[in-house]
């Protein structure tokens, strides 16, 4: 579960963000919003953590943390509304179909 769920957290692309209930639906494992957390706490680098969000794009990481997040989001051109990331602009959609090359 927790490695499928990395996968999905994986798929997510740079300038876009999804909430952590989103990424649990799109692995297949609706409602598991907090094995999200445990798949990014337990994660071995190389997963865009911070592209995860907790509902309505609020940053959920305390202190330095959620300040980092903020950060890396703001380098990759997400916008915000006040403490929230515009979701309207940067919610990534797991479900649409990709452009071939």
């Amino acid at each position: 579960m927790l490695e499928q769920l990395r996968r999905t957290i994986r798929r997510i692309p740079k300038g876009r963000v999804a909430t952590y209930g989103e990424v649990a639906k799109a692995a297949g494992y609706p409602g598991a919003a907090r094995q999200v957390a445990w798949a990014l706490h337990n994660a071995k680098g190389g997963i865009p953590w911070h592209r995860v969000l907790g509902a309505g794009g609020h940053i959920r990481l305390p202190g330095d943390a959620g300040l980092e997040q903020r950060m890396r989001l703001g380098a990759e051109g997400v916008a915000f509304r006040g403490s929230r990331v515009d979701m309207s602009r940067h919610a990534f959609d797991f479900g649409a179909k990709r452009k071939r090359a």
